[in-house]
């Protein structure tokens, strides 16, 4: 017996914000593909491997140590657990955006032969970004032990400010995901963005080095949240206070729905304009 012809009718077809999200479940083993790729690839040829993924950060720190606590006198203590803890978020964040726009922009070959969700590539450069989070945090922890900052349950806190951090990441990334399609240009002005960007968030100094007066302009940036619930259960052994938890919380979902109702609205556009 002949079997039914299959009819396509786009009038049945779910919600762009559901049938996208349904889409990105039921390919995730591309997926997980695709995350291995990224990190099989980045560490192919490296003698370290993997371990580079420690061992940056820990270069960074000591460079950072060195310039600000020793030449420039900004006294925190302990400060190379400040400062790693500090990169370690910022990494995460900008390698994560970064890597949703070359990812979209690289499997547009894809999407022009073939079908696969469009936010898989935002969603690879998110996966990617928390395995090497995840192989960096022994770093940390190992500093933390070495320069004898305290360990505290506070730090069983640390996974909740990594996801509401991520929710915020990959909000970010759809969005640059979706404008970088229409203007290629963006990229290259997002890297100009990120290096000022790095330099408005108290990564290398404390905020209170800050006066008054000016202190808005740190506050006002939605990155400083996510910065304080991570780095304070590290770095103090407590929780950041709830006004804090509840702004990062805001800031992060409410980040996600945009990005998220903008890209689902421009996938069906995304492989034309690639």
């Amino acid at each position: 017996m002949q079997s039914a012809p299959l009819i396509y009718d786009s009038a049945e077809r779910q919600w762009p914000i559901v049938y996208e999200f349904t889409e990105l479940v039921r390919y995730r083993e591309l997926l997980y593909q695709l995350i291995s790729r990224n990190i099989k690839t980045r560490y192919k040829r490296s003698a370290l491997g993997i371990v580079w993924t420690m061992v940056h950060p820990l270069m960074m720190m000591v460079v950072l140590t060195l310039a600000f606590a020793n030449v420039w006198r900004v006294t925190v203590p302990n400060f190379a657990v400040y400062v790693l803890s500090g990169l370690l978020l910022w990494n995460f964040f900008s390698q994560t955006t970064n890597s949703a726009m070359s990812e979209l922009l690289w499997g547009s070959t894809l999407l022009h032969r073939i079908y696969i969700p469009r936010g898989i590539f935002a969603a690879s450069a998110l996966g990617t970004s928390l395995v090497n989070l995840a192989l960096s945090l022994p770093a940390l922890l190992l500093v933390m032990l070495l320069t004898g900052v305290r360990i505290t349950p506070a730090l069983l806190f640390v996974p909740i400010a990594i996801l509401l951090t991520s929710a915020f990441v990959m909000g970010v990334g759809l969005l640059l995901s979706t404008l970088v399609i229409y203007f290629a240009d963006v990229y290259e002005m997002f890297q100009i963005l990120l290096m000022s960007w790095f330099y408005l968030q108290p990564i290398m100094y404390p905020i209170s080095i800050i006066p008054e007066s000016m202190r808005w302009l740190i506050t006002i940036n939605p990155i400083y949240y996510f910065l304080v619930i991570f780095r304070t259960p590290v770095y103090e052994g407590r929780l950041a206070s709830a006004q804090e938890i509840g702004i990062a919380l805001a800031i992060g979902f409410g980040t996600l729905v945009v990005g998220w109702l903008t890209f689902t609205r421009k996938a069906d556009e995304l492989a034309y304009r690639v």
